[in-house]
Formats: structure tokens, sequence, C-alpha cells
């Protein structure tokens, strides 16, 4: 428990002197990690089959580039936050009872982070993925395609409940760590469709430049 207080007071003081930055190191980091949980799962998993006699090789390039995307993303997500406090206060100060939680501006921030920032945030995601992964725009345009439906309904059924825990109870410096802790499971996710479209793409990719030759 001393060691959980001490890291707890050693994030605040950083958060107070610098937000972007301990934000960018704490979201990068989180989800470098939900990459290497799901490259582990994915080697646990592997099956052998006459093309690959061994699992396959841990990417580091691919966990980092999960750190970068983190590492971006979670200013943006502070920012997003610090707007959804002062939108939707909870406690009202004109309020005869100025203690009590206000449901529905609970409700009006996890209705708007889902309808807005999920779904940017998922393109966001599959942009830059395909970007740092050296895909074409065609390629890009298909992992939209196959995955975006599929992963922004996805993210509804699981992120709701956790958005409601988080703004309920969470303070507005701690938001960005739970919702990166609870994105280890949320970038396995991730981490594995988008590896799946990726092997795709390279079968598609090599069966195309056979043809030419």
């Amino acid at each position: 428990m001393a060691a959980i207080a001490l890291a707890a007071r050693a994030y605040q003081q950083s958060f107070q002197t610098h937000p972007n930055t301990t934000l960018a190191l704490t979201g990068g980091s989180l989800n470098a990690l939900g990459d290497g949980v799901a490259q582990a799962t994915q080697r646990m998993t592997f099956s052998r089959s006459e093309e690959h006699e061994d699992p396959p090789a841990y990417d580091t390039i691919r966990t980092f580039r999960f750190f970068c995307f983190g590492f971006g993303m979670s200013p943006l997500i502070g920012r997003w936050n610090h707007f959804l406090e002062y939108r939707f206060p909870l406690r009202s100060l004109t309020s005869t009872n100025p203690g009590k939680v206000s449901f529905s501006a609970l409700t009006k921030r996890v209705v708007c982070d889902q309808i807005v920032a999920a779904p940017i945030g998922l393109g966001l995601f599959l942009t830059s993925m395909g970007l740092m992964e050296g895909r074409s725009p065609q390629q890009i345009k298909q992992k939209f395609t196959d995955l975006y439906t599929t992963a922004i309904i996805t993210n509804w059924q699981v992120w709701p409940i956790a958005q409601f825990v988080n703004f309920r109870f969470m303070p507005l410096a701690y938001r960005v760590p739970f919702q990166s802790t609870c994105g280890v499971f949320w970038t396995l996710y991730l981490s594995i469709i988008n590896s799946k479209e990726d092997k795709k793409q390279d079968r598609v990719e090599e069966m195309r430049k056979t043809l030419d030759s």
C-alpha cells in the first residue's frame, strides 16, 4: 500500500507540473503493455501449420507503434476529459443539495464521449497504424472497410460502463490513466484485429506481386 501511495503521489506531482508529458508517457506505456499482452496471447494460441513451424517472433516495432499512438492520443484525451468536466458538471453550486451528483450530467458525459470521441479515436487509430506500417491509402481504406464497423460496435458494448465509473469516481488527473488501464484489454483487442488485417493485406499483396511477375 505504501508503494502505491508513493507512486500516486509521484504521479500527481508530475501531472501538476507537466500534465501533457505525464499523460503521454502513461498512455503510451499502457498502450505498449496492451500490445505486449496481445502478442503473448497470439503466441500462446499459435497453431502450427505447414507454412509456419514456429510461432512468430516478438515484434518490438509493432509495440513501439502502439506506444507512439498512446503517446500522441493521451494528451488529447486529457483535454477532452477537461472539456467534459466543465461542460457537464456533476454537482451544481446553485442546487439546494450541492453535494448530490447529477445522473443526467453523468449520462451526458458518457453519451457525448461515445458518440463523439469514440468514433474519432477509432478512426485515428486505424489511420495512424496504417501510416506507421507504411500502408497505401487503398490499404488504409480497406482497414476501415473490414474493421471499423465491428470495432465501434464492440466499443459501444464495453466502454460505456467503464466510462460511467471513470467520470463518476476518478479525479480529473487520473481519468486518462484509468482509461488507459482499462484500455489494456481494449488495446489487446485492437492489436489482434489489426494484426489479422495486416496479415490478410500482406497475403493479398504477395499474390498480386506473384501474378504481376
